[in-house]
């Protein structure tokens, strides 16, 4: 079962640096040069430049030098009670809807993935966990979250916490889609006993933060005490907790693989409604929604697959087309070779007709019960099968990964 604890947290002394509004950042997976230059420019303690660091030759010694002189300046302060962190999220998604997600940040024991324990649901990449393995032994520390899942029907942990985010936050940041970040503090040693309760005997799903917990896990293999990971957990029944699909760009394709994507397109699909699943094909100027023929398709080219994997449309677009007409290997996927993503139809849309891709394929939003089918099946979806929005913030709170930290 997950072993949640509540964080002696890490975080800015907002008396300092003017709120959480100029000193957090989005995920540093999503942040390109410009948008780093930007955050930077709203002050010199924003978190990118601890968790995106890219001044001299050693960027992670780098970041601990400047965490750690933060620290000796009270820039950042490390709580010496232990404490749970509310956080409410209020958003419009991508669908346009007003909601408000709601989660807490704690820490989690690191554990192997299994049933009862820790699951993920998506394939990694081998880049970013060797870089985010490096910054963590240079700063010691947990600088992002993981953004996990727990079941709980009667929503009994965030009823733990829920009156003490009656009062005014502690912090709160609204990022550039608009979404309002608000955080409390939250001490009282009952409520967190009510919430550890809560989550008694639950395992949790990774839902955005794979490369950072597989990190965790080789540096609790390095440093045995750093034991806990800090996660941000939501639960699955949170009125708030939307998924949304990443698209899928083609790009550079030659003419056999033209010719080879345009056979299996009217081997296996059709334009006639079917029931079964369908994907959106945007090329040329013109769109189409196509749908596949015969589940017996899917089940042949995922064969050995369980059930819940073999309908999904990322698992069977990248099978079928992918991989089979395109002729993509594992390698490619994972390094973006030939393969690009979009986050909304008008994005796909755009850049096939600037030229900077040949096709885009649109594909559904996978439901959240779907996600946690699959995990619970011992399989990990296709990279990028999920858009969990919005996304959960960095420079929140950290946690500290030793005792002694500073020293």
């Amino acid at each position: 079962m997950a072993d949640v604890e509540p964080l002696y947290a890490l975080h800015y002394d907002l008396s300092k640096v003017g709120g959480l509004q100029p000193v957090a950042a989005p995920p540093y997976d999503v942040i390109d040069a410009a948008q780093r230059a930007q955050l930077l420019g709203r002050s010199p303690y924003n978190v990118v430049e601890i968790d995106l660091p890219q001044n001299g030759a050693d960027i992670y010694g780098h970041a601990a030098e400047v965490l750690k002189s933060w620290n000796d300046e009270g820039i950042v302060v490390r709580d010496d009670t232990p404490s749970l962190w509310a956080l409410a999220q209020d958003y419009t998604g991508p669908d346009g809807k007003l909601r408000t997600r709601h989660g807490v940040f704690a820490r989690v024991k690191v554990e192997d993935y299994g049933p009862g324990r820790i699951r993920p649901h998506e394939r990694t990449h081998p880049g970013p966990k060797e870089d985010r393995l490096r910054l963590t032994r240079a700063t010691r520390a947990n600088l992002s979250p993981i953004f996990s899942l727990y079941d709980d029907p009667g929503n009994a942990a965030w009823k733990a916490v829920e009156p003490f985010t009656h009062d005014a936050p502690w912090g709160e940041v609204t990022d550039e889609d608009g979404t309002v970040h608000k955080l409390w503090r939250i001490d009282d040693a009952a409520a967190i006993d009510a919430f550890k309760a809560a989550l008694n005997g639950t395992e949790l799903l990774i839902a955005d933060g794979h490369h950072r917990y597989e990190t965790a896990r080789v540096y609790q293999q390095e440093q045995p005490s750093a034991d806990h990971v800090l996660m941000c957990l939501v639960a699955l029944q949170d009125s708030g907790l939307t998924v949304f699909p990443t698209h899928r760009l083609a790009i550079g394709l030659d003419e056999d693989q033209r010719e080879e994507l345009a056979t299996t397109l009217e081997e296996d699909w059709t334009t006639e409604p079917q029931d079964t699943l369908s994907i959106g094909y945007y090329a040329n100027g013109e769109e189409q929604t196509l749908y596949l023929k015969d589940w017996a398709i899917a089940d042949d080219a995922l064969e050995g697959k369980p059930e819940p994997y073999r309908r999904l449309d990322t698992a069977v677009l990248e099978a079928l087309i992918l991989k089979g007409a395109l002729g993509m290997t594992e390698d490619d996927i994972s390094h973006f070779n030939g393969l690009n993503y979009a986050r909304t139809p008008e994005e796909a849309r755009a850049k096939v007709d600037a030229g900077e891709a040949d096709a885009a394929f649109l594909m559904t939003a996978t439901p959240v019960e779907r996600v946690r089918d699959v995990a619970a099946a011992g399989e990990n979806m296709p990279p990028k099968s999920t858009y969990f929005f919005p996304k959960v913030l960095t420079g929140m709170v950290f946690n500290p990964l030793e005792e002694t930290w500073p020293s």
